[in-house]
């Protein structure tokens, strides 16, 4: 067994013990291998390990593997800031968007998605402990930019994306991740009928599963340390 094959049978354990400690099932929880900065021969890896749902960072490079990827069935997921000057590069070539967090963005996402593609699965990005330096929308504002994105035509909402501020322990992991869960339920309430919520890295997924999450995103626990980006 190679290296990533061996992480990944033990990412998928910890997402078994933590749906079995919370009384949820575990296909209730799925997981994306974040595979940014790592070459195509890692996802190649991880997908003869199972691995089918990647989620990368950086666009131009994701683009660029999945050139070199063609061959295999994937799922491509953006989980990095998207800039207007790269939304017809997301729009073209992923299938979800985790962090839609301005309506300029998704506007332009859903006028050049494809015709002949299925509409583009989104998150909407909160920032969900208000740190100053990080992208999202304020929890406050969140509901606004729900509604207006769910009426555009080329893009599904999926649900929230929330990346906190890292946790000293499980128990302040936790007390975040819920209030990401918390709005994600004023949501629903509020009609939005959202299925998705999208919290959780290697180093807190059991917090995030506790709270609620339905997909983890996990990078390092997988691929190991990340080599620098040029």
């Amino acid at each position: 067994m190679t290296t990533i094959a061996s992480n990944l049978q033990q990412v998928r354990a910890r997402i078994a013990t933590a749906c079995a400690a919370n009384g949820r099932s575990v296909e209730d929880v799925a997981f994306l291998a974040v595979s940014k900065t790592f070459g195509p021969e890692a996802i190649r890896a991880a997908h003869a390990a199972g691995q089918r749902a990647f989620g990368e960072n950086y666009i131009q490079e994701a683009v660029e593997k999945m050139a070199l990827l063609a061959d295999l069935a994937l799922e491509w997921h953006c989980v990095g800031p998207i800039q207007s000057n790269k939304t017809r590069l997301v729009a073209v070539h992923f299938d979800w968007a985790h962090t839609v967090d301005r309506l300029k963005i998704a506007e332009r996402l859903s006028a050049q998605r494809p015709p002949g593609r299925a509409p583009l699965d989104v998150c909407i990005q909160v920032n969900i402990d208000g740190g100053p330096a990080k992208s999202g929308v304020a929890p406050g504002a969140t509901l606004a930019l729900a509604q207006a994105v769910a009426a555009l035509p080329r893009l599904r909402l999926r649900g929230l994306m929330a990346i906190p501020e890292p946790s000293a322990d499980f128990e302040s992991a936790y007390a975040v991740h819920r209030r990401t869960r918390a709005l994600f339920d004023q949501l629903n309430a509020a009609g939005l009928g959202l299925d998705t919520l999208s919290l959780g890295m290697s180093a807190d997924l059991e917090a995030a599963i506790a709270a609620g999450s339905t997909l983890v995103r996990v990078g390092s626990a997988i691929f190991g340390t990340r080599p620098s980006k040029a």
